[in-house]
């Protein structure tokens, strides 16, 4: 005979940053949720090879979504990493110009920073750019300064909200792919997965670089994920005193470029390209870009070339053939999309997710969490454990900091 689907009010598909903060938010208002992720682990794919830095969204398009999203998430995020203990720290950002052009576009970037209601950001003169980053190349000609931007654990944020969701109740199954699913009579959804049947009163698509695969499920999607892998080098931490902010180029049509910044747990690091490809897993490191990436390192910080690179990694973006999120509320069907966060998840998945909640009107009480982080034990190298649940460092960035860190968390 068989077993009985569970029943939810929301089922949850993808247990990237944004999955995470979506089952931490819902279950937080009362609702009882699942959170189906196909991989072994939680924040594995996309949210597993970013850069770790909180964007403010100063450059986003305006009355955009993902606007919106970062805009409401300035003050949403640091709520929630005091409130939980999570390590950040506010290194702010330079806009650096390296010749003429640059320089000439730094004014109308000041304008839309401050139109998107960034307004502590400002032109500095090259002197005070040097001033701020003794260390950096001279030959830069003036910045835009951009305060608030963070740099943050990429994968504790998100185990942290998944695994208070489910101290609180919510179902976190993991090896559980959504392999297709039906409206059934009676306004709820049968999910077909590899871990059995799920009926859920609302589905959420949360999947990236899934996402349209996902939509699929319940309509043709109207977008389409191009996946653009970024690559990035890791330098040893002896570097760490060479950079105090992020260094962020004049962005592109096409993507914010190449940064040089450092990470929470100090070590400097350089990325990402911006490469479409057409695999949506696996990406792979391609030595000539790294060695692109170091020299343009090298070039920014030039003392950087007497310290070691100690680590490469690449990620993936899923992009699609907008610029917005892809925020689609199906009410009659039950049926949630967020799809195509390219590079800001992250940055927005508090706010997403409140989004999201909001668009789901709930009469249940809602639950206080516990201020506090759960206490976590090393059990091995890269695998971490707490209230008796294994986690394992998906982050390559985070491998390299947090477990010396540990004892001051």
């Amino acid at each position: 005979m068989s077993a009985v689907p569970a029943f939810y009010d929301v089922a949850i598909i993808g247990g990237g940053a944004v999955g995470c903060a979506i089952v931490h938010e819902l279950t937080g208002r009362g609702l009882k949720t699942v959170l189906c992720e196909q991989n072994s682990q939680l924040v594995q794919e996309a949210s597993a090879g970013n850069s770790g830095i909180v964007h403010t969204g100063f450059d986003a398009t305006p009355s955009t979504i993902e606007h919106q999203c970062l805009e409401d998430a300035r003050s949403l995020n640091k709520t929630i990493y005091n409130k939980y203990n999570l390590p950040f720290e506010d290194r702010g950002a330079l806009l650096v110009a390296w010749n003429q052009d640059q320089m000439s576009k730094l004014p109308s970037l000041l304008k839309s920073a401050h139109n998107n209601g960034v307004t502590g950001a400002r032109l500095i003169s090259r002197d005070d750019l040097l001033r701020r980053e003794p260390h950096l190349n001279p030959a830069a000609l003036g910045a835009m300064m951009i305060p608030g931007e963070l740099v943050v654990d990429p994968w504790l944020i998100p185990i942290t909200l998944a695994h208070k969701a489910w101290r609180q109740g919510a179902k976190i199954m993991r090896d559980c792919k959504v392999l297709g699913g039906h409206l059934e009579t009676g306004s709820h959804w049968l999910l077909e997965t590899s871990r059995g049947p799920i009926k859920s009163r609302i589905v959420i698509n949360c999947a990236g670089l899934q996402g349209d695969l996902v939509e699929a499920i319940n309509q043709p999607s109207p977008f389409d994920i191009h996946p653009r892998k970024g690559q990035f080098a890791v330098f040893d931490q002896s570097a760490a005193h060479l950079l105090h902010s992020i260094i962020l180029p004049v962005p592109t049509e096409r993507t914010k470029g190449v940064l040089v910044f450092p990470s929470v747990y100090g070590n400097i690091v350089v990325g990402p390209t911006a490469e479409d490809q057409t695999a949506r897993e696996n990406p792979q490191v391609h030595p000539k870009v790294i060695d692109e990436l170091v020299a343009y390192a090298h070039f920014v910080l030039p003392r950087l070339a007497e310290h070691p690179v100690v680590a490469t990694y690449a990620g993936l973006r899923p992009a699609t053939q907008t610029k917005d999120y892809h925020f689609i509320l199906d009410r009659d069907r039950g049926w949630v999309t967020v799809g195509g966060i390219r590079s800001t998840g992250l940055s927005a998945c508090l706010a997403i997710a409140r989004r999201v909640a909001n668009a789901l009107p709930t009469s249940k009480p809602h639950i206080t969490y516990p201020e506090q982080r759960p206490e976590m034990r090393r059990i091995a190298d890269d695998t971490v454990e707490m209230d008796g649940v294994s986690y394992h460092l998906t982050h390559p960035l985070i491998r390299l900091g947090f477990p010396n860190k540990m004892a001051k968390l």
